[in-house]
């Protein structure tokens, strides 16, 4: 039988978090060795693992597959972990002001 894969107990908690702060979001989490969500904000895109910051550390690793993609991933791309709401709008406004940055050169 095959099983969906299991979400952390905060992912839409998150993923509402970004849809609220003007992003868009693409639910990958039942892709293997992917990450949970890819945002897309002022022309940026940001492959998104999201973590329960409520466990404990232990509980909050990253998988072999889940590091691989993060790897490879932020050779090219924007990767970040998320396990919070408010570090949600940290990325928002760090891509915001980036985006503002760009715009002055």
């Amino acid at each position: 039988m095959i099983r969906a894969a299991k979400k952390d107990d905060n992912h839409n908690d998150i993923a509402q978090a970004f849809i609220r702060g003007g992003a868009v979001v693409l639910d990958v989490s039942q892709l293997k060795r992917c990450c949970d969500i890819v945002i897309a904000y002022r022309g940026i895109t940001v492959a998104v693992e999201i973590k329960d910051g409520t466990k404990v550390p232990s509980a909050r690793k990253l998988t072999e597959g889940e590091k691989e993609f993060a790897d490879n991933w932020s050779r090219q791309g924007k990767w970040a972990l998320i396990e919070h709401v408010w570090q949600v709008i940290e990325l928002l406004n760090s891509i915001t002001a980036n985006a503002k940055i760009k715009e002055l050169e």
